[in-house]
């Protein structure tokens, strides 16, 4: 089983039977006895379905039990898992569904609906991600199949004991997961994965995470749909013999809160806009009042404050994780300048999908501020540049974590793919001598300058983000000069009872304040407030590419 994921995932259902595995949250517990019982039940069923080896299946849903259970059974049967996410609109899903061939389906009741059957006549197999019961099978073997499928486990394996569980024997270069993204400068593509990323990745994590331990708790709120959230938040802990929560439906602050407060989970895997609401909502209006700020700066009742607040935000996370990991998008500096004054346990990693997902990473107390980590075993950085300590250049990445390729886009895949091996992931960064990696901006947001400047609207953003008033910002260019479109926080402006022309002098106020502070180059000319907020990819990164052009 050496360097095979079908090999950990065996072992750890041999080794952890009678344990908790799987558990929707506030719902009945799964252990891995009864989640390989799943398993085995539903590789009859795809074996009945006239479903092989290599077939691609695709899963919609929201995260649930039966998500995870479904996801590994298609692995362990040596299908390919095509996870999307139930957030992309229906015509989305048909094409997804289409492009990647998919010849069963299993999709949860809400995302049924929303589907036209007719728009998908190559699936053979539909099942319902509720109940893992059968809505659909062009083979009568598999009708039959599923109304007895505990009789035919028990007919295969009269006695179902660890010994019986023998895994799909994979290759590390075979496709196991075709994982179709929503980016932020493009339309979704086709991830080619193969197994070799996926083990690569949960090595890493069971080496360099030594605090997980059989029977640790977990909860998982980011979308498994997306290779960050199923990476590591469920495929890690069912490697380590982990409890795994799952928040059904939206992950609304006061589910999550009460789900950290209940289950107290070991590791926590966020994106900054977690830890940033936390802060800037909770935090932030109270350590700005004068006496606060005074008595900050006063020896000894200074650090008695920041560990009475420290104190509070462990608890708000249940108080016995080892790490917050931050990932998918940069943190707010000032947000992250707070936490270290605290000495929260946090970190902030980077990967991308192409990648399943891991570049670099760094445990909480080796973490420098404003870094990614570093690179992590089995991968290599560079960065093109001339000087990579000082001049920032595209960072590439080399590795047994990158992807095969985008499926059926020869075309995208030579892009970014070059013949040695290496991949270029469009970000810009610098690296410095202890190897720790700093991310500058993407190479595709840059804006080139009206003298040729390199403008990375992300730094300018940051500074703008800070400003009390405003949750997020985005700053574009028509060429001639840059505009910030601001997400302003309409909740506080409304309990502050501002007029429309208190809050134009506000941001206006901001945009003078942020000016100052960069390079003429820099300089914002214009801003306008946006009555929603931008949207999002799942790791929450704004899709810049539906906000190029100033609004009219």
């Amino acid at each position: 089983m050496e360097n095979r994921f079908l090999g950990l995932l065996e072992k750890s259902v041999k080794a952890h039977w009678d344990l908790a595995a799987f558990s929707d949250f506030g719902g009945t517990a799964y252990s891995y006895k009864e989640v390989a019982r799943q398993i085995e039940q539903l590789h009859i069923l795809l074996e009945k379905a006239a479903v092989c080896p290599e077939d691609k299946i695709a899963i919609v849903g929201s995260n649930s039990t039966n998500w995870a259970i479904t996801f590994f059974a298609i692995l362990t049967y040596g299908a390919v898992a095509v996870p999307i996410l139930h957030d992309f609109n229906r015509d989305n899903i048909h094409h997804i569904i289409n492009h990647s061939e998919a010849k069963a389906l299993f999709v949860s009741n809400a995302s049924w609906s929303a589907l036209d059957e007719k728009e998908i006549p190559q699936v053979q197999l539909v099942v319902r991600l509720d109940d893992l019961s059968v809505m659909k099978a062009s083979h009568p073997e598999a009708i039959e199949a599923a109304a007895r499928l505990p009789e035919l486990l028990m007919q295969k394996y009269p006695l179902f004991t660890p010994d019986v569980i023998h895994y799909y024997q994979e290759e590390p270069d075979k496709l196991a997961v075709l994982n179709y993204t929503s980016g932020t400068t493009s339309y979704s593509k086709g991830v080619m994965l193969p197994y070799r990323s996926l083990w690569s990745n949960t090595q890493f994590a069971a080496d360099h995470l030594p605090f997980i331990h059989a029977g640790d708790n977990i909860v998982c709120l980011l979308p498994m749909a997306h290779m960050y959230g199923l990476a590591f938040e469920v495929l890690n802990s069912f490697n380590k013999g982990c409890h795994v929560h799952f928040i059904t439906g939206k992950p609304i602050p006061s589910v999550v809160t009460k789900a950290f407060q209940e289950v107290r989970p070991r590791l926590i895997l966020a994106v900054p806009l977690i830890l940033e609401k936390a802060v800037k909502n909770n935090i932030f209006p109270v350590i700005n009042k004068p006496l606060i700020k005074f008595l900050l700066k006063v020896p000894f009742v200074g650090n008695a404050i920041r560990r009475k607040i420290a104190d509070g935000l462990n608890q708000a996370f249940g108080n016995n994780f080892e790490e917050v990991i931050v990932g998918g998008a940069a943190l707010n500096k000032e947000v992250e300048h707070f936490l270290r004054s605290i000495h929260f346990r946090y970190t902030v990693g980077y990967g991308m999908t192409e990648c399943g997902p891991l570049i670099a990473y760094a445990y909480w107390d080796e973490f420098k501020p404003g870094s990614v980590g570093k690179v992590v075993d089995r991968m290599e950085v560079r960065i093109e540049s001339n000087d990579p300590k000082r001049q920032v250049g595209e960072i590439w990445v080399k590795g047994m974590n990158n992807m095969l390729g985008y499926y059926k886009n020869p075309e995208a895949t030579h892009e970014v793919m070059a013949d040695d091996g290496w991949m270029r992931t469009g970000d810009l960064g610098t690296v410095d001598s202890d190897g720790f990696l700093y991310i500058r901006g993407r190479s595709k947001t840059m804006i080139l300058g009206p003298n040729g400047q390199n403008i990375y609207p992300e730094e300018i953003e940051n500074r703008l983000n800070n400003m009390p008033l405003v949750i997020e910002s985005l700053v574009i260019s028509d060429a001639h000069k840059l505009t910030a479109l601001i997400y302003p926080d309409w909740k506080q402006i409304k309990e502050q009872n501002l007029t429309p022309e208190q809050v134009n002098e506000q941001m206006e106020l901001y945009i003078k304040q942020v000016n100052r502070c960069v390079p003429r180059y820099c300089k914002i000319s214009l801003f306008e407030l946006q009555k929603e907020e931008f949207a999002k990819t799942p790791k929450k990164s704004i899709k810049r590419y539906l906000y190029q052009q100033p609004l009219s």
